[in-house]
């Protein structure tokens, strides 16, 4: 069957080189255990020609934006990272075990391969007896020289399977031209032009068989894999050894220690892989006609098709998971689809948040698709993908709309496969990938390996915008924790404030008088450090302006005294109002004075201004003695008035921050209804107490129970009445 030399060069591009199982296997091995450096990697991967020659087309593609391309396997495998290393290796490895090639078992690939790793050894050992400055380069030549010939076999098998089997010689060359339009070096060279190369490593392979006479004055590459080529394929014949050693200044002596060097490592290595290769260089000449092919089970064909998606999708959205951040997971699934279904170039568009458009995501070398949208409610190919989730397959010669004219020239491309990302019952958006227009039948016999991965691809997306929006929460939670705080903060600054303002007025009087006024100013400076205090409590909002309650004692009726004397001397209290404490006995606990004070403050406070104008209003602070709770001594303190008492609603929801009436107790100032008391109660744990409340139409009263001091050198406390014992 004749194919003409575009048609065959096409079918290359898509071609899947076949590689040495035993390779595959150890790469798997050591990929899985995560056990192996790039260094050891590249070693084991440069032992076959077909596995490094993927592996350096893709590290060189375009997806990957190298600055500087040469002809190094470890620094080809350390762009590509290992996932992407893995993900080819598993790749391959599926489609090997699914996909058969024509006359291609163990016996011919055996000879292939021993083939090809002599040469390389001898590339190299020749290389080095020249001085030649790149060895490793010589090497990768010597084991991709015949790169050709595995490529016309996956991408010709019915026309070059027998003569995949034949001798590597001239007359092997003018049956290629023959059948193929194309030989196997130009195929192998032609294949390693297309990865731009920095190196004469493509005219090494192309000029190989060519007589040694016209390649005297060639680069050194050049003249070193021809004669590895005829060391390695042609040993027997002496007029060759001989033309080929003296292209490098090597003589037939040192020509033999080479042949015999590189043996001992083939056999080295084929150990090391378990490779058996007794009989390799036992070819059957290959017969004068092709036998029939065996008919295909279509069943068993689609079963092949479905495992092996299923292997390689798994595969990849593992992968895809490890991705870290949005714009890494995005180059990545447009790195992937790229090698895997041989696009071009590919982009993504993402559902934008109203839902009516895909806007698109920038990625690594297409920029501008940032400013990209496309309305899902104007219909064409690319919206109708992402509403009906199935691939869609687009050419320039169809009727296209606006959008898909601008993805065309955008991709610099003639065709379009669009793959929905579809996750659940949500399409996230599309990838959109840019083909050739020959390759595209090949893309949409693909369809449901698409389909498999982009629902992969986006289970991916799926959980990092879970992801995002959970950090949003967090935000979200942290802002209102601080706004809060804010809250709090402003609401007690109002408390020392409101008497820093009376007791300013006191001292106007005094002043005016002449009177002493230093107790006054000493008030002033505590209540004005107590403002500071509270303002500095923003900068961590969770401690609310206090402190963690220490192991200390505080005299609880020295407190309550400070807080009558700044409400009695500040007028804060109204003439028609009383206030009055009872703090006899131990008043011993633990605590902090600070927040006893501003717990005794908010409710004074409140209290005075639930009295209102009331007469014969009585506030009034009693030490009611300790009490045992749950096996722990507490103070009970009471801070209690007659005013009108609270309704049910307000004393249900009396310590939440929420907006109650002005129904008696602590509606606040300044809209900060119920706030207060939230803060009350948040003081009270924090010195490790608890409150209560109890009201009536004859008044309220809050019970306090606060850790009784027990540490060294405390007074003997009086005998502890059960909770709730008059």
């Amino acid at each position: 069957m004749h194919q003409s030399d575009q048609d065959i060069r096409n079918r290359l591009l898509i071609a899947r080189l076949p590689a040495m199982p035993q390779i595959l296997v150890k790469l798997i091995e050591h990929l899985q255990a995560d056990d192996l450096g790039m260094p050891e990697l590249a070693a084991l991967i440069s032992k076959d020609a077909g596995m490094t020659g993927k592996l350096l087309a893709v590290a060189n593609s375009s997806a990957y934006h190298r600055h500087s391309r040469s002809a190094n396997l470890e620094q080809s495998l350390v762009a590509l990272g290992t996932d992407m290393i893995k993900t080819l290796v598993i790749s391959d490895s599926v489609f090997q075990t699914f996909n058969s090639f024509p006359h291609s078992g163990s016996t011919d690939l055996r000879a292939f391969w021993k083939n090809s790793l002599s040469a390389a050894v001898l590339a190299r050992e020749a290389a080095r007896a020249l001085d030649y400055a790149h060895p490793e380069e010589a090497y990768l030549a010597g084991l991709l020289h015949n790169v050709g010939r595995l490529a016309l076999l996956a991408a010709a098998p019915k026309e070059y399977g027998f003569n995949f089997t034949a001798r590597d010689d001239d007359d092997l060359c003018a049956v290629e031209q023959r059948t193929l339009q194309i030989t196997h070096t130009e195929a192998g060279a032609w294949l390693v032009e297309r990865w731009q190369l920095d190196s004469f490593l493509a005219d090494a392979v192309l000029y190989h068989h060519e007589p040694s006479a016209r390649l005297e004055s060639s680069h050194p590459l050049i003249r070193i894999v021809r004669l590895a080529h005829v060391l390695s394929s042609h040993a027997d014949d002496a007029t060759l050894v001989v033309e080929a050693c003296a292209l490098c200044g090597i003589d037939a002596a040192h020509a033999a220690q080479l042949v015999q060097k590189a043996a001992r490592q083939v056999e080295q290595a084929a150990a090391h892989l378990g490779i058996d290769l007794a009989g390799a260089d036992d070819i059957p000449s290959p017969p004068a006609y092709a036998p029939p092919a065996l008919p295909t089970d279509p069943v068993q064909q689609r079963l092949n098709e479905e495992v092996r998606n299923m292997v390689l999708v798994s595969e990849v959205g593992q992968s895809l998971a490890r991705q870290q951040g949005e714009s890494g997971l995005l180059d990545a699934m447009t790195r992937t689809a790229r090698i895997l279904f041989d696009f071009e170039s590919a982009v993504v568009l993402l559902e934008n948040p109203t839902g009516q458009a895909l806007a698109g995501a920038p990625t690594f070398g297409v920029q501008r698709i940032a400013e990209f949208t496309v309305s899902l409610s104007k219909g064409g190919p690319v919206a109708r993908s992402a509403l009906e989730r199935r691939p869609a397959f687009v050419q320039q010669r169809d009727q296209l709309g606006l959008a898909e004219e601008q993805l065309l020239r955008m991709l610099g491309t003639d065709s379009l496969v669009v793959v929905p990302l579809v996750a659940g019952a949500r399409c996230l958006g599309v990838l959109v990938g840019g083909v050739p227009g020959w390759q595209l039948p090949h893309c949409q016999r693909r369809e449901r390996f698409m389909q498999a991965f982009g629902a992969q691809a986006a289970g991916a997306l799926e959980n990092l915008l879970l992801e995002r929006g959970h950090a949003r929460r967090q935000l979200a939670n942290v802002a209102e924790e601080f706004r809060d705080a804010s809250r709090r903060v402003i609401h007690e600054v109002n408390n020392p404030l409101a008497i820093i303002k009376n007791y300013l007025s006191v001292l106007d009087g005094k002043l005016a008088r002449q009177e002493p006024v230093g107790g006054e100013l000493s008030i002033l400076n505590e209540e004005i450090d107590r403002v500071g205090q509270l303002i500095g409590s923003l900068a961590d909002p969770r401690t609310s302006g206090a402190l963690e309650p220490g192991p200390r004692p505080l005299d609880a009726a020295k407190v309550v005294d400070d807080v009558l004397r700044l409400f009695r001397s500040s007028g804060f209290v109204p003439a028609t109002t009383q206030v009055v404490s009872r703090m006899e006995g131990d008043g011993a606990i633990e605590g902090d004075p600070d927040l006893l004070k501003q717990i005794l403050v908010n409710l004074v406070k409140n209290a005075v201004e639930a009295l209102g104008s009331r007469p014969n209003g009585r506030i009034e602070i009693v030490n009611r003695g300790h009490v045992n709770r749950e096996r722990q001594v507490y103070l009970e303190l009471v801070v209690g008035d007659n005013g009108p008492g609270l309704s049910r609603e307000v004393l249900a929801n009396l310590f939440s921050p929420v907006a109650s009436g002005k129904d008696g107790h602590d509606a606040g100032a300044n809209g900060n209804r119920g706030l207060g008391l939230s803060i009350v109660h948040g003081l009270v744990k924090k010195l490790g107490g608890h409150i209560a409340c109890r009201s009536s139409g004859s008044g309220t009263s809050f019970e306090i129970l606060l850790p009784a001091w027990s540490g060294a050198g405390a007074a003997p406390a009086l005998p502890a009445r059960a909770l709730g014992s008059a």
